[in-house]
């Protein structure tokens, strides 16, 4: 089996091989057990059509760097998620994001020259081969209803990526992003504040002086109400902080030395 160019792979994914009636046709897939293959994760990427419903969990903040990109926060340190109990299971009512949703396949692209791109899955996810139960994912060597659904669900979550770095260039045209920095103490440490760093978030003192044509040009395309999402979002870092340290996984500091945690957002 073809295996697809991978340089560097997805978050989760560990391999990529391409979905064909020639080598999958008599596969099924299974539904995961748990979700234990995001407990390490703190960060989820996101696309812009989710920030309305990720703002209700999460706080939603940009990747450091030239080439931002919007993230869900589900801990405030590099392998912490606060959202996951002690079975693997991820907390039930919370929003999940789609990038989530769509492990383990994706669409990639099998040729480098080419724009084309084929639906892929990870082989090493453990809920796709031959099996008795499941989902079978072709029928008479064509796709089946099921695997029809997942090569639409991928194609949507290519568009809205696309959305999602139109949102983010024009953010960085307006300038209105800033390196974030949360300071948060906590009731038995009040002089010694946990202080996150290594993010980028809408700065809102730039957000005020943008022209009354500029603010009604993003009222009118949408990017108002996102830009606003995840303003609103970012009340949410001090619940989770708070959720990271009633389940003691808040890094320990020395009295009176702000703490920079390691990895961090």
């Amino acid at each position: 089996m073809a295996t697809a160019p991978q340089p560097q792979l997805p978050l989760f994914y560990k391999d990529l091989l391409p979905l064909n009636s020639r080598d999958h046709g008599d596969w099924k897939v299974n539904s995961f057990a748990d979700a234990s293959f995001l407990e390490s994760t703190h960060a989820i990427p996101l696309t812009v059509d989710e920030f309305v419903d990720a703002q209700r969990n999460y706080p939603i903040v940009f990747t450091a760097g030239d080439n931002p990109l919007p993230i869900a926060l589900m801990g405030l340190n590099e392998g912490v998620n606060t959202y996951m109990d002690a079975e693997g299971k991820l907390e039930a009512g919370v929003y999940v994001p789609a990038y989530i949703r769509r492990y383990p396949f994706i669409l990639a692209k099998l040729n480098k020259d080419s724009d084309d791109m084929s639906l892929c899955f990870d082989p090493q996810a453990g809920v796709l081969g031959k099996s008795d139960e499941g989902q079978a994912l072709f029928a008479d060597d064509k796709p089946t209803e099921y695997t029809e659904g997942v090569l639409e669900f991928c194609r949507r979550f290519e568009e809205s990526g696309q959305r999602t770095k139109a949102f983010v260039e024009e953010l960085k045209k307006l300038d209105i992003l800033m390196d974030g920095e949360i300071a948060i103490t906590r009731n038995d440490m009040p002089d010694t504040p946990f202080v996150y760093r290594g993010f980028q978030m809408v700065d809102e003192n730039k957000l005020r002086e943008l022209s009354a044509e500029q603010v009604e040009t993003l009222n009118k395309n949408g990017m108002g109400m996102l830009i606003h999402a995840q303003l609103f979002s970012m009340n949410l870092m001090r619940m989770l902080f708070e959720r990271q340290s009633a389940q003691g996984k808040v890094p320990t500091q020395n009295a009176g030395t702000p703490a920079v945690p390691n990895g961090s957002v």
